[in-house]
């Protein structure tokens, strides 16, 4: 798996050729894994590129290692109706409930714009999108000085009727993590995960790559069965990388609200063994009359950390997230 991020860290390196200095500190327009539209956020340690094909993050990357995972097979890839479709890597970010929402191919990987909003601060916006009576607005900051990056997604309701839909992030990191994830009273689940299986989803999942340990779910490689999912309200959880970074991912939880995917996750998984690891906070039912909106925000890290193996101290992990992930 090394290898292979050397590889697609390197594709991104060579097509991301600086088009002109941007208007504000620590931005610019780039071209970057055959995007020509590419808009650039940066400081000393840390590189935000965000794509306007699908409105994702394409790199986010601390002392050269990108995090995110880019299939180089799909560099340039533009959707266009009756074009044969790809699974989208790298950082993207969705609305649900998954099973419930129309498709919208023109928010999952249609054209969006972009435009640069601050000192390393950018916007992504979506077309209207008639599937789902939505348009989403995307609103990234990069810290000053350390890799925290704001995210934060806008929902609004540009159709004539109540719309119920939920913040649904499908971030793509590099494989063969390893996730800790902080648990939380009462859960609904006695494993304190589900897991999603062909026939249905299995309430009581026994595998040997998941393990609860001093109050954190562990997950130390691919499962069984890829899709796994959460109901925690500790509000965030990190993936452990072998290039030995700490992905930490904070947002808010409300266990007053309505969660609306089938099973209420407030988290969920999903960890294949072809070297991805998505990584998905849900946000609660926003129930959006006519004009309406409602923004869901994660916070992101990337802090140094050697990959343990799996001699996991959650505690320790814990511990670093709560001083350098605030």
């Amino acid at each position: 798996m090394r290898g292979l991020h050397h590889l697609l860290l390197a594709l991104g390196a060579s097509s991301a050729v600086l088009a002109e200095e941007g208007p504000m500190d620590g931005t610019g327009k780039v071209e970057f894994f055959g995007y020509a539209d590419c808009i650039k956020l940066e400081n000393a340690t840390t590189r935000v590129v965000l794509g306007t094909s699908g409105g994702r993050v394409l790199e986010y990357a601390y002392q050269g290692e990108n995090a995110l995972l880019l299939d180089p097979v799909q560099a340039g890839w533009r959707y266009a109706p009756g074009k044969p479709a790809v699974e989208p890597s790298a950082g993207r970010c969705d609305v649900g409930p998954e099973q419930v929402i129309p498709r919208h191919p023109n928010l999952w990987f249609g054209d969006w714009t972009g435009e640069i909003t601050g000192p390393r601060q950018a916007r992504l916006t979506s077309v209207a999108d008639s599937a789902t009576g939505v348009q989403l607005v995307r609103d990234f900051a990069l810290d000053p000085v350390s890799s925290h990056l704001r995210c934060t997604q806008t929902i609004r309701n540009i159709s004539n009727e109540t719309k119920e839909w939920c913040h649904w992030s499908r971030t793509f990191a590099l494989g063969h993590g390893i996730v800790v994830m902080p648990l939380t009273e009462p859960s609904r689940f006695p494993k304190k995960y589900v897991m999603y299986n062909p026939g249905g989803i299995n309430s009581h999942p026994e595998d040997p790559n998941i393990r609860v340990r001093d109050g954190f779910l562990q997950v130390l490689g691919p499962p069984q069965h890829a899709k796994l999912g959460m109901d925690s309200y500790a509000g965030w959880f990190s993936y452990l990388m072998r290039n030995d970074l700490m992905f930490v991912k904070r947002f808010p939880t409300f266990p007053d609200q309505v969660y609306n995917e089938v099973a209420g996750l407030t988290i969920s998984i999903w960890y294949n063994g072809t070297g991805v690891c998505e990584l998905e906070p849900i946000g609660p039912r926003e129930r959006l009359a006519p004009g309406q909106s409602a923004s869901f925000t994660e916070d992101w890290w990337l802090l140094p950390y050697k990959f343990p193996g799996d001699q996991v101290d959650a505690k320790a992990v814990a511990q670093l997230v709560e001083r350098d992930a605030r």
